[in-house]
């Protein structure tokens, strides 16, 4: 047992630091072979950071975990809005621009729904993975379109800013071919360790990815959103919350259903599902308060620690853990 919780540890090490890597080196060489930095931005960075997530669910789902894989996508949006902007706005006070109001958590709502009502059925098969996957395709599409045509200039000189520019094209096709192939590893490893430590403690495959695995794999967008914070850039610090919550659904969730179709734990829908729907719900209380108080206060965000460490909790007693 010894040997699997050390490979967890190194597998979930591994999984940031080569995520972190084959952003770098996508990004420098797109950027080398002439691509937009508006789209390096968004393509590259945007799903780039999601890798953790879709590799391991898909990982999961190809060794005939789905419940691991549905988890890891579930238990990441709720790791996210509890406890990353949870422990970001108990740092920072997170300030709410009237654009994530109005459309972004409004869309990621939507989403929630439509997701929901696709899994009512207890089953999660190929005509839902696929639609959920279109659904993925016009979210991006939309990014693209949206970031063109409103303050394209900024928002591109932004993202050019942030795109490595001392890179040679040989060593930005190392650092994505290694990054990319350390990315395959540490998730299989990942995998596998997070099974096996379920299987000794009598754990199903679904407790392990709303918990380990998705605290694992959200630590990219923990690590982004307290940097955005410090540097005063409350919107980027939450619109990447938002924004690794709608890939989730859309292109996490629908990993299994392509790859793995078939029948859900029945807890998916009665216990995570409305705790996520509940998060994200609060989440937009909380940012439509009065005007001139638009934002996530500290005592706001020690509230959904509070709620992040009662779900746990309560996660480990129904599985019989104590």
């Amino acid at each position: 047992m010894l040997l699997t919780v050390v490979a967890l540890i190194v597998g979930l090490v591994l999984l940031v630091w080569s995520a972190d890597r084959f952003v770098i080196g996508a990004s420098a060489t797109a950027s080398i072979l002439g691509v937009s930095p508006l789209v390096v931005g968004i393509l590259v960075v945007g799903i780039g950071t999601s890798a953790p997530e879709m590799l391991v669910s898909a990982i999961a789902a190809v060794d005939g975990q789905p419940g691991l894989a549905v988890g890891n996508a579930l238990g990441s949006n709720i790791t996210n809005i509890a406890l990353i902007l949870g422990f970001t706005a108990l740092l920072i006070p997170l300030n709410v621009q009237s654009k994530l109001i109005s459309r972004e958590i409004p869309l990621l709502i939507l989403v929630m729904l439509v997701g929901f009502f696709l899994l009512s059925d207890n089953d999660l098969g190929v005509m839902d993975g696929t639609i959920l996957l279109v659904g993925f395709l016009l979210v991006v599409l939309r990014q693209l379109w949206e970031a063109k045509h409103s303050k394209g200039d900024s928002i591109e000189a932004e993202f050019a800013a942030e795109i490595p520019r001392d890179m040679s094209l040989s060593v930005a096709l190392g650092w994505l071919l290694l990054g990319f192939i350390l990315l395959i590893a540490s998730a299989r490893v990942l995998v596998w360790s997070a099974v096996e430590i379920a299987q000794f403690f009598g754990l199903s495959d679904l407790v392990i990815g709303l918990t380990v695995v998705a605290v694992g794999t959200s630590l990219p967008e923990l690590a982004a959103s307290v940097a955005a914070a410090r540097k005063n850039e409350h919107d980027i610090a939450i619109g990447n919350v938002v924004g690794s919550n709608l890939f989730n659904l859309l292109g996490v969730m629908a990993l299994p259903g392509v790859i793995a179709p078939g029948a859900i734990d029945a807890k998916v829908l009665s216990r995570d599902y409305p705790v996520m729907l509940l998060l994200t719900g609060l989440f937009f209380l909380v940012a439509r308060g009065p005007r001139r108080a638009r934002r996530i206060s500290r005592i706001e965000g020690g509230g959904l620690l509070l709620i992040y460490v009662a779900y746990i909790v309560y996660l480990l007693h129904d599985a019989g853990v104590y």
